[in-house]
């Protein structure tokens, strides 16, 4: 079953976070066996797609010689390594998980990833 991106389109991810749909691990092992699910729970990494990324890392405003005067400046964030459409390996103790249209999602901060794999060449 496929997201409704027009849908997910209406989420705001904040900060640092990332908005990742995870890849299901098989729980059959190469041998054959079935793996119960308290045993795939323990594992401590897991990988998955980002369907959206957070602006990044707010950076303070510059306080100026009159700081009672209202501030024209737009927040400025140090954006993320993470894009869109990346496969990020990440820490699964750091995630939250949601569900959205039935979809299993996670919530995770870009200091819980590991690695990201990128098609770009």
């Amino acid at each position: 079953m496929q997201l409704d991106y027009h849908n997910i389109n209406k989420f705001i991810v904040v900060g640092d976070r990332l908005l990742i749909k995870p890849v299901e691990d098989s729980s059959k092992t190469s041998s054959g066996l079935y793996l119960p699910p308290s045993v795939a729970e323990k594992d401590k990494i897991q990988s998955g797609y980002i369907i959206k990324a957070g602006p990044g890392y707010p950076i303070p405003a510059q306080v100026e010689d009159e700081p009672w005067k209202e501030s024209k400046e737009k927040v400025k964030y140090i954006p993320l390594q993470a894009k869109e459409g990346d496969l990020a390996i990440f820490l699964r103790k750091e995630a939250f998980e949601i569900e959205f249209e039935n979809q299993k999602l996670v919530i995770v901060p870009q200091s819980a990833i590991l690695l990201l794999i990128r098609d770009e060449l």
